[in-house]
């Protein structure tokens, strides 16, 4: 609490109305998403409590591909230049990709960012420039399912680099058990003659194709379950697990076991500091190590509070992170 106005500290021009005014009831998230239009549409739909759950992601075409925004206000195509330096700020990634704070999609963005953040933490940034195949096991996938085109933005993140993610967890719906979905490019805007329309047409969002920058495969079940199957085609540089509520489940211990025993760099966030500090303790108990990083605020976490926190604490979803 002492850290309330850090937590609310965003460069957006929409910052107190989607902290301060939502925390006090002035504002809802459906109403700050039905004022800028994006609301229960496209990539937007489970961001309140009246949009679609997990359980919707079904036998369609997997989720949406679009922004519901103009290309003035998202990031359809590439960028316009390389990354100079590492980016360490929403402002930082907003100037690069010559976005307009006005802009909402950092409210899905903070995914694919806190996936860059952790690498960089991870110290894993210098070696994304050395080899051509950055592989990722992404645990405890829930919301995410039905947003995974803002995954594409990593081909922005790292040029030249095949980037390789394995998602995995229980909210996998059994008939998307091994499903693998190519993203060629960039979630497009709403402009019908943009030519990121063009370059995406039939190709943003696909299954069974192997040309692309940025390949997900889904895979249902525990990661100490599914490890030995998994990592027979892809060993992990990075685990990381979003949200990950390691004091809430007692399914994690075993995977903290195997995280431990194989040895590889782990991220993991959740929405308040409280119950990062619940998770370390957890993990100490089952390594006798204390955390390789410690818990620390994710300045990529999402610029919306959650409404009416269980914990009656100020919480954004990957707001702490911490590393083991």
């Amino acid at each position: 609490m002492k850290n309330l106005d850090l937590l609310n500290d965003f460069p957006f021009t929409f910052s107190q109305e989607s902290t301060v005014q939502i925390s006090e009831k002035q504002e809802s998230r459906c109403s700050f998403l039905r004022k800028r239009g994006i609301h229960q549409v496209g990539l937007w739909v489970c961001e309140c409590r009246c949009g679609a759950s997990v359980t919707s992601f079904g036998n369609s075409r997997l989720e949406s591909d679009t922004w519901n925004l103009s290309n003035i206000l998202c990031p359809c195509r590439g960028p316009s230049s390389p990354i100079a330096k590492a980016l360490c700020s929403w402002k930082d990634y907003y100037e690069w990709r010559c976005i307009p704070l006005q802009s909402p999609v950092s409210l899905l963005l903070h995914w694919p960012l806190t996936v860059y953040h952790s690498i960089q933490l991870a110290g894993l940034g210098s070696l994304t420039s050395e080899i051509s195949k950055l592989c990722i096991h992404y645990l405890g996938p829930e919301k995410e399912l039905l947003q995974l085109a803002v995954f594409g933005e990593l081909r922005a993140l790292f040029p030249g680099v095949f980037v390789q993610i394995e998602l995995i967890g229980p909210a996998v719906p059994h008939h998307r058990d091994g499903d693998k979905i190519d993203l060629h490019s960039y979630a497009h805007c709403i402009e019908q003659d943009c030519d990121c329309r063009y370059k995406n047409e039939n190709t943003s969002c696909s299954i069974g194709h192997t040309s692309s920058a940025v390949t997900l495969q889904l895979h249902r079940g525990y990661y100490h379950d599914r490890f030995l199957d998994i990592s027979k085609d892809s060993h992990p540089h990075l685990v990381i697990a979003p949200n990950a509520g390691i004091a809430a489940y007692a399914s994690w211990l075993p995977t903290i076991e195997l995280i431990k025993e194989i040895n590889v760099p782990a991220v993991f966030s959740d929405y308040c500091e409280e119950a990062c500090n619940l998770a370390a303790c957890c993990i100490n108990a089952v390594t006798n190590q204390p955390p390789r990083l410690p818990i620390q605020l994710n300045p990529f976490r999402q610029p919306m509070v959650v409404e009416d926190s269980p914990l009656h604490l100020p919480c954004y979803s990957n707001c702490f992170l911490f590393a083991m």
